[in-house]
């Protein structure tokens, strides 16, 4: 039986707190990411959550920068990877991006790299550390139509 994916922009505060508690789990307790780090930029991204069969699951944000779109914080939790809530996340994500928006970029930690190729990113520049895992920086260029 295939799990009902749904991936929302979230609206609410209850939606919000579900996404936070989601990447409580997978970065602070299992990645040991410093939870200073985590927390910043809320205000001012535009935050998803994937839920599956309605049970949260997942959840994503992106924001403006000066250099243009920056993808983020994408996190599945344990019991739900592998049954395709991180593609729904990446493609609701990119479906929300502004038509107009010329570039379009992450740093992937290098477990999620071939997830983010299948959506045409590619890896740029060298290998870097950020919170103690190891990424790659990966760009994709969105054809702007005249």
């Amino acid at each position: 039986m295939h799990p009902d994916i749904l991936v929302k922009k979230i609206q609410s505060e209850h939606d919000l707190e579900n996404a936070f508690a989601i990447r409580r789990v997978v970065f602070v307790d299992e990645q040991n990411c410093p939870p200073e780090l985590e927390w910043e930029n809320e205000d001012t991204s535009t935050h998803f959550l994937a839920t599956v069969d309605q049970v949260p699951a997942g959840a994503s944000r992106w924001r403006k920068t000066e250099n243009g779109y920056k993808l983020e914080r994408f996190s599945v939790l344990r019991e739900f990877r592998g049954k395709g809530v991180g593609q729904a996340l990446v493609a609701a994500v990119l479906a929300d991006i502004p038509g107009d928006a010329e570039y379009v970029y992450l740093n992937a930690q290098i477990d999620a790299m071939g997830l983010y190729a299948k959506f045409g990113f590619e890896a740029v520049g060298d290998q870097f550390e950020e919170a103690g895992i190891q990424h790659f920086k990966m760009e994709m260029i969105k054809k702007v139509s005249c």
